[in-house]
């Protein structure tokens, strides 16, 4: 059996890919921190400028909020055009695109303060909150696509990586001593380009995706050369074969839409999986993890100038973790990690609540919830931070995974979104037992993966689809046959290499 060798091709795609996507979306969740205060005089200063008084208390919280949450709307609206995007544009394309949105963004984000506009800098974090809603969506689907089975999850857990990197590299840049000052706050911004133009250099010269190019767009000759590009080597009958058959089974050749996704009843789990899957992902209470973090440090008695440097080990942990899941995956599989991480959070989740509990009354318990934040945190990407992603893209045929990551994104953003609002007045009620609601969260989705979810590791999307169909109660198993009789006519035909058993590697 064949080993499936990783190409320079595949790790640039991942690479490049993921810098000018993931990369940003993970840096967009932590810059708005450091300069916060900043931004706010500069409100007031503007109000100031304009109405000749100063801005109200009421005010100037209600525009932060907005500048802060609107990134969350922006990423619903990016989501819902991805379906129709991806069909003009194809997945590269896409992704080429979209860095218009993130360089526009850098422009409006990184000028707002010399224009003495607020609302630019408002209309930004919409912008790039598009640009992200594009790319956690169309990324993951190019992954999935151009990897060979035994590395899809590897691959996949770039986008992971490089999420948990840009939240790290924005915690780093908003230090005092770099950029997170008053007089430098906009350049945070406007290093948004960066990552952009990065990816607009080299993306280009890469293939687009072989599953896209011959199920949709019938080029035979373009689909051979980027299965050749990415799995290095020139004989790839085998796959172009296996990508033909999956075409005849899905008998339809047209992208299905989101309607006739929830309509199927042989994809019925998958979708409710992705669904659970990615609810978890925004409410098992990551992002209310760093509402506390500082908090937790100064009650510790740190000094508040320490406090950005400590919380830097938390953007490193989150790295760390990603960079193991992504190494181990394809070992362990996708569900063992899933649940093991829902699980871990679940238990660090109760122990943190124990521990703020009793916050006041020991000096040392500080430390201990600080503690339970790292392994927190290093829980969520250890397999929930990233794998939702992969699994997405591995749960569908091609007709149904534009519909999938539609309806992916829409959860994601709308959990995010409805986090953010809520979390802070369900801590004002519960105070320090907000968190038990996240225990609930975890534990649910633990289970509900340990009941339903088969393991996808080293299948193809064919045989993923069928490890559902008696769940879905579909024991019809035409698609199998189906796939069987165009893999031998292959063989028959002499497509086989004579001196390899050769295996498909999608």
């Amino acid at each position: 059996r064949q080993v499936q060798r990783l190409t320079v091709c595949l790790i640039s795609a991942a690479f490049f890919g993921s810098v000018g996507s993931s990369f940003l979306y993970g840096y967009n969740l932590s810059v708005v921190n450091a300069p916060a205060s900043y931004i706010k005089t500069f409100y007031n200063k503007t109000w100031i400028d304009r109405y000749n008084e100063p801005i109200g208390d009421g005010t100037v919280t209600l525009l932060w909020s907005v500048t802060v949450s609107i990134f969350a709307i922006g990423g619903l609206v990016g989501a819902l055009t991805v379906s129709f995007l991806i069909k003009v544009l194809g997945r590269k394309g896409t992704l080429l695109a979209n860095n218009g949105l993130a360089l526009i963004a850098a422009l409006l984000l990184a000028l707002g303060e010399t224009a003495g506009s607020f609302e630019m800098l408002i209309i930004g974090r919409f912008i790039i909150g598009m640009d992200s809603g594009v790319s956690l969506s169309v990324l993951p689907m190019y992954l999935g696509e151009i990897s060979p089975r035994q590395v899809r999850g590897s691959i996949g857990q770039f986008h992971s990586i490089f999420i948990c990197l840009g939240v790290f590299i924005g915690q780093v840049l908003g230090l005092p001593e770099i950029l997170g000052q008053e007089s430098r706050w906009n350049f945070l911004f406007g290093f948004l380009a960066l990552p952009a133009l990065l990816q607009l250099c080299v993306l280009p010269f890469l293939p687009e995706s072989p599953r896209f190019l011959l199920m949709e767009r019938r080029d035979e000759a373009g689909a051979e050369k980027a299965f050749q590009a990415f799995l290095g080597r020139s004989d790839v009958s085998r796959e172009l074969e296996e990508v033909h058959a999956e075409s005849r089974a899905q008998n339809t050749q047209r992208t299905a839409s989101v309607l006739e996704l929830f309509r199927k009843r042989s994809l019925r789990w998958q979708l409710i999986t992705v669904i659970v899957v990615m609810s978890c992902y925004q409410l098992c209470g990551l992002n209310a993890i760093w509402y506390y973090t500082n908090g937790i440090l100064q009650n510790a008695g740190f000094q508040p100038a320490v406090i950005p440097y400590i919380t830097l080990s938390t953007g490193g942990i989150e790295t760390l973790a990603a960079v193991i899941s992504g190494l181990v995956i394809e070992k362990v599989g996708r569900r063992p990690l899933l649940i093991f991480g829902f699980s871990a959070m679940a238990v660090f989740f109760s122990l943190l609540t124990v521990f703020l509990h009793y916050q006041d009354r020991f000096s040392w318990m500080p430390y201990l919830s600080f503690t339970s934040i790292l392994l927190l945190i290093a829980s969520f990407c250890s397999g929930p931070g990233g794998v939702p992603f992969v699994l997405t893209g591995e749960l569908f045929e091609q007709s149904y995974r534009p519909a999938a990551f539609m309806i992916a994104g829409t959860v994601n953003w709308l959990s995010n979104f409805a986090v953010g609002l809520l979390f802070p007045f369900i801590q004002e009620a519960l105070q320090t037992f907000a968190f038990l609601l996240f225990v609930v969260v975890c534990v649910a989705g633990a289970v509900y993966l340990l009941l339903v979810l088969p393991e996808t590791k080293n299948k193809t999307f064919m045989e993923i689809s069928q490890s559902f169909s008696k769940i879905n109660g579909i024991p019809d198993q035409t698609q199998e046959r189906e796939m069987k009789d165009a893999l031998d006519t292959a063989a028959t035909n002499g497509l086989q290499c004579a001196e390899v058993e050769m295996e498909s590697s999608f």
